[in-house]
């Protein structure tokens, strides 16, 4: 298992220094090869060298590696942020990692901040549409700084797009126990756009008669998250909104820390983050929750076929939660790097 790690910027390094280290226990348990390489785009790289990511540098992962492993991207000293641009967005466009990949999982019943609800009610899958919708850089501005400056930024469907993140959602739901979906857009005030989201939904529901398919508007998602999360297993969205709600899903499951995600095109290299920022203030001290890293490696290993080693990187992680073997921000007194070390006591401990 060859996988491509760029440990990014801030507490990137420290997180993924961890997620690398559990990677190899878990790969000395269960007796498979990993060989990590390591790249170093990062903000530094390009502020010595003005490099963001080489030339050819993504059609080189997308042959030579198995998967793609990123810590966090941003620093204060390239404002415009084009390096993580560059790198992060360049990988999902030009690698066409069109599945954004986000579980949500409350691993224990003090992380949920939600009142009368305990963690099992936080259990479900987002899946958001990764390379096309208001993100795609489409727009621009005109007399930008001055009174009359005007701003427009599109927002991208196609057919192509809509339909293959609605029809990969599908066939993941049609595989849980609860076989429901939701898919959720804004069409009573995006009429284009959404119009094409509807009509694509209703089409491909067809085809998955088997799959509880309901339809809710962005806003009433979020609410619903807040008030009632169990009832949610499956849920597909565009780009933006996507992001929106899996932040939101992130706070149910004990914050950013204990997110993870991945951005996966099937069948081929794909790449795992977790989802927090890089936080540069906090990079060296310690004090970042390795544990979103950690299941993001295990994310990985579930894509790559090796569900037993997945689900014994996430037992060792909800035992060390349950333990408050852990750091500061869910409860624990542990560092980053005890943190990690826990992880491993654990896997080796069960092995």
């Amino acid at each position: 298992m060859k996988v491509a790690v760029i440990p990014g910027d801030g507490i990137g390094v420290d997180v993924t220094r961890e997620a690398v280290k559990v990677l190899r226990c878990v790969s000395g348990v269960g007796a498979f090869p990993f060989e990590p390489v390591f790249f170093p785009w990062s903000a530094d790289h390009y502020l010595a060298t003005g490099e963001t990511i080489p030339a050819g540098a993504f059609e080189d992962l997308g042959r030579n590696y198995d998967a793609i492993l990123l810590g966090a991207l941003g620093d204060p000293r390239v404002p415009d942020m084009k390096h993580a641009s560059d790198i992060l967005l360049g990988a999902r466009f030009q690698m066409d990692l069109y599945v954004n990949y986000r579980p949500i999982r409350c691993l224990d019943d003090r992380l949920c901040p939600l009142k009368d609800h305990r963690a099992s009610a936080v259990d479900f899958v987002v899946f958001r549409e990764n390379t096309e919708g208001a993100y795609v850089g489409m727009g621009g501005n005109f007399k930008k700084g001055t009174p009359d400056e005007l701003a427009v930024q599109e927002d991208v469907a196609t057919r192509k797009g809509v339909e293959r993140i609605l029809r990969h959602a599908f066939a993941f739901a049609r595989r849980r126990p609860r076989r429901r979906l939701v898919m959720s857009d804004k069409s009573n005030a995006m009429r284009f756009v959404g119009d094409l989201w509807l009509r694509a939904f209703g089409e491909i529901s067809a085809d998955f008669p088997d799959v509880e398919a309901t339809h809710l508007y962005i806003d009433t998602l979020c609410m619903q998250l807040v008030r009632d999360p169990g009832q949610f297993d499956v849920v597909v969205t565009s780009n933006m909104f996507g992001d929106i709600a899996t932040d939101l899903g992130a706070a149910l499951q004990g914050g950013l820390g204990m997110a993870a995600s991945g951005n996966i095109h099937p069948g081929q290299t794909s790449l795992f983050e977790p989802v927090h920022g890089s936080a540069p203030k906090y990079a060296g001290t310690g004090r970042a929750n390795p544990f979103g890293a950690i299941l993001t490696a295990a994310l990985m290993l579930e894509h790559l076929g090796r569900e037993a080693d997945a689900r014994a990187i996430e037992g060792a992680v909800t035992n060390c939660v349950r333990e408050r073997l852990c750091t500061a921000d869910v409860g624990g007194t542990l560092s980053t790097q005890e943190a990690g070390d826990a992880v491993c006591g654990r896997l080796l401990a069960e092995s």
